[in-house]
């Protein structure tokens, strides 16, 4: 089951040195685009970064984090249409990605993967890193590659600090 998947799940720092098939890739690929985004616009290009010295700057981008150098690939997550705020005002374009990036996640995981979702990057070295055009944002990144690690325990907040019915 599905929340079975979710429960396994957890975020890899630490990654084995073997590359990651092509065809497991397509299908997490895939799983991205077909995330949902408000209108059906599909604002995103996934930039797939195996390239050896291109993977080594990530380090310095990623503000010292030296396991996402580490992972054989990582995913850059790009948006565009950056302008559009849905009618509850938030903007939908991260939205958007940070749904994509959930897929990765969940397919990845369920295809024997780790990843690591990283947001502290800098937005201005990475667009150069990967040639991003200016009408477009990096909205996260996604350090993927085969586990070299075990799941260690998760704390959660109780449910009751976490979840309301029909009034906050």
């Amino acid at each position: 089951m599905l929340l079975d998947l979710i429960e396994k799940r957890f975020s890899v720092r630490k990654f084995k040195d073997k590359p990651i098939e092509q065809e497991k890739l397509d299908k997490i690929l895939k799983a991205a685009r077909l995330a949902p985004s408000a209108r059906n616009y599909q604002p995103w290009k996934f930039v797939v970064i195996r390239d050896e010295t291109k993977r080594q700057q990530l380090t310095e981008i990623c503000k010292g984090q030296k396991f996402v150098s580490e992972a054989p690939v990582t995913i850059a997550i790009c948006c565009t249409n950056i302008d559009y705020r849905m009618t509850c005002g938030q903007p939908a374009y991260i939205i958007d990605g940070a749904l994509a990036s959930q897929n990765i996640t969940l397919e990845a995981f369920d295809l024997g993967l780790g990843t690591c979702w990283i947001g502290a990057f800098y937005q201005a070295e990475m667009a150069k890193l990967i040639n991003l055009p200016k009408a477009w944002e990096v909205v996260g990144l996604i350090a993927l590659g085969y586990p070299d690690i075990e799941k260690g325990k998760r704390d959660l907040k109780p449910e009751n600090e976490v979840i309301a019915y029909d009034s906050f």
